[in-house]
């Protein structure tokens, strides 16, 4: 793990930043649509309000910067929770609804950090406190044969050397489907070819290799392509097995497996927050940042980035005007980001035309509603048979505050489920989602998941179910649906079309999860990383002594670093992994 450290200690740096905006406030009176305040060179605008922008605006407030953030339609993104509108009763807030249900592995480093520095009163480390361990995942098929796994991972030993390694991870394999022994010993042999891969090795060949490939899915058995290709991409990454890159995918298993092999983390395997993501997280966030001096602008989309002498000189904003900025952060979503490329800014960073590569997909969310409360799992089910690839999670038994207090009292439970597939027929209409109705989606999610929990008990009733909310970013268009918040899925080769946080342009900086990161997959850690990145190329560019902001990079298991090393030279000279062989 490789992490920059601050040279001075935050609260000493935070007090001297704390001075020096007490200091500088009312110096400078501005036009609406102007970042205020700053000294000349100092004034940043961060164009996107989501987990990249406010992560962004977080740390170059933190450094003495100006800093205004213009979102178009609500701070928070795709993280945020979204009210249900008008089912709110007798002073009670309407039922908090959400893109999808969203989770927080514990090998992640930079957002966490970020967390803990948002206060929350009653919590010593601030909104990090909120989050909750889940004692248990649920795979559920739609034969009854489920399984129900303790987290996280009790029993697993800490693995020392390549065979122990191998054999701890063929027999959770095992454990977790029923591939046979066989097979779990292949996968496990794969896995071990990429965690003892180098570098080199991991760009050069697993980059552009996809996964489908790498674990020869079509040489296996029907339950190894359900757990491998599915539950491992289309169900816990939103990827697809045969799109995905190697190096994305097997990055992900390589820190998913990392705490129970032993290897710490900052918390437990799989968290979540302890209420509705507003509440939680989102909402003190803001406030903590309009605290700070932060300026917002909400209902603000950015339509034109102006160029003048080969670099940004404004950003025409709908419903602010042109706004003129020393420095600008585009922390928008890649489909989105790319629609700003003019041709003046192509002739001047001609790399961005390579986004224009990437590939966006759905996974998006729907609620439902209960009476009385479910009993399902103590955490994340994932249904393995679903067309549809769908996960849920139950969130009042993880919740603080009861979901009665919402909406019209009588709500007790909230199954929040993801639909990672919208392309596949359904069960019920025979049509992918993507071309269902609204009323057609919650029915066929509904078949899914009852033809999984209800097969040998009844786990879902429809006598109790009060209501359900499709994520509002999913419009119906008269023949198919539309995506506003569609997600970046990484591909084999990918990562040569994904810019880096600062390019040519020298006062342009971008935030994002589609930015190249350590990371590299479409999260609101890789988005957190990207801003962090983007904030210390802006502190390079405008000659600041401030202290850098700490990148956490991902763990890796140190026993196998002398077989990278090997690996290395092995790649070099042309020849395969060592443990790259018939199995």
């Amino acid at each position: 793990m490789a992490e920059q450290r601050w040279p001075v200690s935050r609260r000493s740096f935070l007090r001297g930043t704390v001075a020096a905006g007490v200091a500088s406030a009312g110096a400078v009176a501005g036009a609406p649509g102007v970042a205020l305040g700053a000294p000349r060179g100092r004034r940043v605008a961060v164009l996107g309000g989501g987990v990249a922008g406010l992560s962004a605006a977080h740390e170059l407030i933190e450094r003495g910067f100006e800093v205004t953030v213009y979102e178009a339609r609500a701070f928070g993104g795709k993280a945020r929770s979204v009210g249900v509108p008008g089912t709110g009763r007798d002073g009670r807030p309407d039922l908090p609804g959400e893109h999808g249900f969203r989770f927080f592995p514990g090998f992640y480093q930079n957002l966490p950090d970020t967390m803990r520095r948002i206060p929350v009163t009653g919590n010593a480390e601030g909104v990090w406190n909120n989050l909750v361990t889940v004692p248990e995942a649920r795979f559920s098929r739609h034969d009854g044969d489920d399984i129900t796994l303790a987290l996280p991972g009790e029993g697993f030993p800490a693995a020392t050397t390549p065979e122990a390694i191998r054999e701890t991870l063929a027999g959770a394999i095992t454990t977790l489907s029923r591939m046979p022994a066989e097979e779990s010993a292949f996968f496990a042999n794969r896995l071990l070819v990429f965690n003892s891969s180098c570098e080199a090795r991991r760009f050069g060949q697993w980059e552009h290799t996809s996964w489908h490939d790498f674990v020869r899915g079509h040489q296996r058995s029907h339950e190894f392509r359900a757990i491998v290709s599915r539950s491992l991409t289309s169900i816990m990454v939103a990827a697809k097995a045969d799109l995905a890159s190697t190096r994305t995918i097997g990055g992900m298993g390589e820190q998913f497996l990392g705490n129970p092999l032993g290897i710490g983390n900052d918390g437990g395997l799989d968290r979540v927050l302890n209420n509705a993501t507003n509440i939680a997280w989102i909402d003190p966030w803001v406030e903590h940042l309009r605290g700070l001096g932060v300026r917002f602008e909400l209902g603000a989309r950015v339509t034109e980035l102006v160029v003048r002498d080969k670099r940004i000189g404004g950003a025409r904003i709908s419903g602010v005007g042109m706004v003129e900025a020393d420095h600008y952060v585009v922390a928008l979503p890649v489909e989105q980001a790319r629609k700003l490329w003019s041709p003046q800014i192509l002739a001047l960073a001609p790399e961005f035309a390579a986004m224009d590569r990437l590939f966006v997909d759905w996974m998006n969310g729907i609620q439902i509603y209960f009476r009385s409360p479910l009993h399902i799992a103590r955490g994340h089910t994932a249904y393995v048979d679903s067309p549809w690839s769908l996960t849920s999670i139950s969130q009042n038994q993880l919740w603080t505050r009861e979901l009665s207090s919402f909406g019209d009292g009588t709500v007790a439970d909230c199954l929040s489920i993801d639909i990672s597939d919208w392309h596949t027929p359904g069960v019920l209409y025979g049509k992918p989602a993507v071309a269902c109705t609204h009323e057609e989606i919650y029915r066929e999610v509904w078949a899914q998941l009852t033809a999984h929990l209800n097969d040998r008990e009844q786990l879902l009733r429809p006598a109790e179910v009060h209501s359900w909310f499709l994520d509002p970013g999913i419009t119906w268009q008269g023949a198919r649906n539309a995506n506003a918040d569609p997600l970046l899925i990484n591909t084999a080769g990918s990562w040569d079309s994904r810019p880096v946080a600062h390019g040519p342009i020298e006062n342009l900086f971008l935030a994002g999860d589609y930015v190249r990161t350590d990371v590299d997959l479409a999260t609101m850690e890789g988005a957190n990383e990207s801003a962090r990145a983007a904030v210390n190329a802006l502190l390079d560019v405008s000659g600041s002594s401030a202290p850098r902001c700490d990148i956490v990079t991902l763990r890796r298991t140190p026993e196998l670093e002398p077989l990278r090393v090997i690996d290395a030279d092995r790649y070099a000279k042309g020849l395969p992994n060592m443990f790259d062989v018939p199995v």
